[in-house]
């Protein structure tokens, strides 16, 4: 029986990967006289709601999605989880 999912997908730089975003982010807080931070790295959150036949098929779909398009491979990582959605209402 098919249900309702949502994968929340956390997409990261490599921590290798130089982050411009992280680095304006950073100054910025600084300036505000945010002294104590020392670095900051920006990404991303996606969340997809999506029908499957359990959890595990949720997931495994919500990875090919990562590999193939909301992730490039090369110069990020990304982190996976999948619940039950709520129901509506």
């Amino acid at each position: 029986m098919a249900g309702a999912f949502v994968a929340r997908i956390d997409v990261m730089l490599k921590p290798l990967v130089n982050d411009p975003q992280g680095l304006a982010v950073a100054d910025g807080l600084r300036n505000l006289g945010f002294d104590a931070v020392r670095e900051v790295r920006v990404g991303k959150r996606i969340e997809i709601t999506l029908e499957a036949a359990d959890a595990a098929a949720a997931e495994a779909a919500a990875r090919e999605m990562c590999e193939r398009l909301l992730a490039n491979p090369v110069i990020e990582d990304f982190a996976l989880e999948v619940s039950e959605a709520a129901p509506a209402g």
